[in-house]
């Protein structure tokens, strides 16, 4: 079977099908096979996995996981891709197209429906429009996944790599870090997509933990917290929570909560570790 991953034979598939890309659906398929490979690479693949692919779009990444994989469920929601991804992917029998939209599927019975004793990862060139609530999504449902690796926007994957007192560090960073270890894998240039896109990528692998790196008693109420903090980043984390109508907690539960930590009553969220929106957040439960 031919390599899907390269520009030229992109282009055939393209002409072939008259295929035209869909802006809604922030379409920009792989052309370099090196990338490619530090995908599979880094999702570390074998029989015993099973994969989802999210938007696999022309089976570009989808002819190696199958190659790798126990099997492979791709996740398609572009209907006009369906009939292309049978043709070019006709040789695979490990393989299962499911038109849909991942954000309104089932996807703890979709696991539990087609990987059975399998060990469950999740692979993906994902719309740069939608990256944030697919990850966020996946990592909430506490799902059965061992990882998720994805090509995202460079920023976001450095915002979710981030630590205390960066820039990029927000609640994107300690929403991923709480359900996952981070590791970017590969940047990407614009030049190894077709179309281009206006900004450079990153592959990340998250790898899901178990069990949470910290012991929070409310979790909803951390996160909250978290939100308040990076929503006024600026301003001090008393102030900051203290003025959120949704929380509904003084600036003086939020002083005393911080002094029992050791902390200033200055401090900024920007500088508090994950370990610390925890323990603020049991204070304040």
């Amino acid at each position: 079977m031919a390599d899907l991953g390269n520009a030229k034979n992109t282009a055939e598939i393209i002409k072939k099908y008259g295929f035209s890309f869909q802006k809604r659906y922030g379409q920009n398929f792989l052309i370099d096979t090196h990338v490619l490979d530090k995908i599979t690479d880094a999702a570390d693949v074998g029989k015993e996995d099973g994969v989802i692919e999210i938007g696999p779009g022309i089976g570009t990444m989808t002819q190696r996981l199958c190659e790798r994989a126990g099997k492979v469920v791709a996740v398609e929601i572009d209907k006009e891709l369906i009939p292309i991804l049978g043709d070019t992917l006709s040789g695979y029998s490990n393989l299962k197209i499911i038109n849909a939209d991942v954000m309104k599927t089932d996807m703890g019975a979709l696991i539990r429906d087609e990987f059975e004793g399998m060990n469950v990862k999740v692979v993906a060139n994902l719309p740069y429009y939608i990256t944030t609530p697919i990850v966020m999504a996946l990592l909430e449902q506490h799902l059965p996944l061992t990882s998720i690796t994805i090509m995202v926007q460079k920023e976001v994957a450095e915002r979710m790599q981030a630590g205390p007192g960066t820039k990029d560090y927000g609640a994107l960073s300690l929403a991923v870090q709480y359900y996952a270890d981070t590791y970017i894998a590969a940047n990407v240039p614009p030049n190894c997509f077709m179309p281009r896109p206006k900004v450079g990528s990153s592959v990340i692998r998250l790898t899901v933990r178990k069990g949470s790196q910290v012991s929070v008693t409310d979790e909803k109420l951390m996160f909250a917290l978290i939100r308040a903090a990076f929503n006024q980043r600026r301003k001090t984390l008393v102030n900051a929570v203290g003025n959120s109508a949704d929380l509904g907690i003084s600036k003086e539960a939020v002083s005393n909560a911080l002094a029992g930590m050791g902390l200033d009553g200055n401090i900024r969220g920007e500088t508090l570790d994950l370990r610390q929106f925890a323990a603020l957040s049991n204070a304040l439960t």
